[in-house]
């Protein structure tokens, strides 16, 4: 049975001090998925707010009006197989860090769509109320899942 992992924490929301999200996290490492402009946004932060409070971090910047494409979900995957644990994964307010956490849980473990999009559901996922997100699970499990054919991940 497909479940969420607890090794991978995605937000819920603005996060007002990345340092103590970190902490409280106890995160070891953090993918952010923002680029420079929301930095200068209200609420927003840099990616050098994320180096500065782990000590491991990967920068894959695909937030609007970028693509939330399949070059992002394989480029996704592989920096999480890097990345050590436990590991945030955050965009502005949640969605497409969900989403990514949510088709990177599928891809290791082998769960169909199904199976994943009821668990977020059940998990009440950020990514869920966005049916585009929804669809780009969907379409990631299907195109990538011949190359992630539920191994565990790479470390």
């Amino acid at each position: 049975m497909f479940s969420a992992p607890t090794d991978l924490k995605h937000n819920r929301g603005l996060i007002a001090d990345p340092a103590s999200y970190a902490k409280e996290a106890g995160a070891a490492s953090w993918l952010f998925l923002c680029g420079d402009e929301f930095a200068s946004m209200e609420g927003g932060m840099s990616y050098s707010d994320v180096q500065s409070a782990v000590p491991d971090s990967e920068n894959l910047i695909a937030d609007p009006p970028r693509p939330f494409d399949m070059d992002v979900a394989r480029r996704g995957v592989e920096a999480l197989d890097r990345l050590p644990r436990p590991t945030l994964v955050t965009c502005r307010t949640g969605p497409r860090s969900s989403a990514l956490i949510y088709l990177y849980a599928g891809l290791r473990s082998g769960a169909s769509v199904s199976e994943v999009l009821e668990q977020a559901e059940a998990d009440h996922a950020p990514f869920v109320q966005v049916e585009p997100l929804k669809d780009w699970i969907a379409q990631g499990l299907n195109e990538l899942s011949a190359s992630y054919p539920g191994n565990e991940p790479i470390r």
